[in-house]
């Protein structure tokens, strides 16, 4: 029964939707000159003996366009919350008032611009590489189904579906990338 041979794209597209996922977390932690939240997503904090990230120590809260404070919970942490955003090389400096740590959110300067759409670049490009290893995984697949018996026609079908499937991911990542670098570029 060569001809019931089907491979599982599925779990292929389900992979692929993980590196935009994982695609979508980098550029939110790019910093492009309006106040968000997730930038501090990246920030880990040195709580009581582990590495915790920010958002379990404290409320982030954004209050107006270029400011992002963290309501720390216990008064004990507000020291290494400060330094590990000091750490991180977010770039911003943080503002103490009591348990409550102030984050301006500088303007972005042209040249700091141009690194960050290099830096959204290369996380675009990892993100293209593990679709491609996805679709190698898939040809892998399909090698071996030929070899099981496969029609040279299912395997010419099943080549197609698999390389549309990588086409639309990767134009996912361009269209992403596109967007991201509009908006860091933006003034």
């Amino acid at each position: 029964m060569a001809d019931d041979i089907e491979i599982d794209t599925s779990d292929m597209e389900r992979r692929m939707e993980g590196a935009i996922a994982s695609l979508r977390t980098e550029f939110a932690s790019l910093r492009t000159g309006r106040a968000s939240a997730s930038i501090l997503e990246p920030v880990m904090v040195d709580a009581y003996g582990q590495m915790t990230p920010l958002n379990q120590v404290g409320t982030v809260n954004v209050p107006e366009p270029r400011m992002v404070t963290i309501n720390v919970w216990d008064k004990g942490l507000v020291n290494k919350v400060e330094k590990a955003i000091r750490n991180s090389g977010l770039g911003i400096n943080p503002q103490m008032n009591g348990t409550i740590i102030m984050l301006p959110i500088p303007e972005l300067n042209e040249e700091r611009r141009r690194e960050l759409t290099k830096v959204a670049s290369q996380y675009a490009e990892h993100a293209r590489v593990a679709i491609r290893n996805i679709r190698r995984d898939g040809m892998d697949q399909i090698k071996k189904a030929k070899n099981d018996g496969m029609s040279e026609d299912d395997q010419k079908f099943w080549e197609t579906e698999v390389q549309d499937l990588t086409n639309t991911w990767i134009g996912n990542v361009d269209s992403l990338l596109e967007t991201k670098q509009a908006e860091i570029m933006q003034v």
